[in-house]
């Protein structure tokens, strides 16, 4: 699924005009990611919860060379599935 296909999707299901599902989908991503880069756990109830976790430095190679290179310490976002995501059967 792609951004398209998500406001259609809202189109749809809140019968509202597509400028509308476009403005409320773009607002909606926009207050993520602001609030992942203040570093905020975001937490949809039953979906999951997304949070930035803090990356160790380590030492990885290249697989080519087989040099050692030196990994700095960052965050990356990690993502937990809440109950009734784990529960769907696929």
């Amino acid at each position: 699924m792609v951004n398209a296909d998500l406001v259609n999707r809202v189109v749809e299901k809140a019968e509202i005009r597509r400028a509308q599902a476009v403005k409320a989908v773009d607002a909606l991503f926009d207050c993520l990611l602001d609030a992942i880069v203040r570093g905020e756990r975001i937490e949809f109830r039953g979906f999951g919860v997304f949070q930035v976790k803090p990356r160790k430095r380590g030492v990885g190679r290249n697989p080519r060379t087989g040099h050692e290179v030196r990994i700095p310490p960052g965050r990356s976002i990690r993502f937990k599935p809440g109950k009734d995501l784990r529960d769907i059967r696929l």
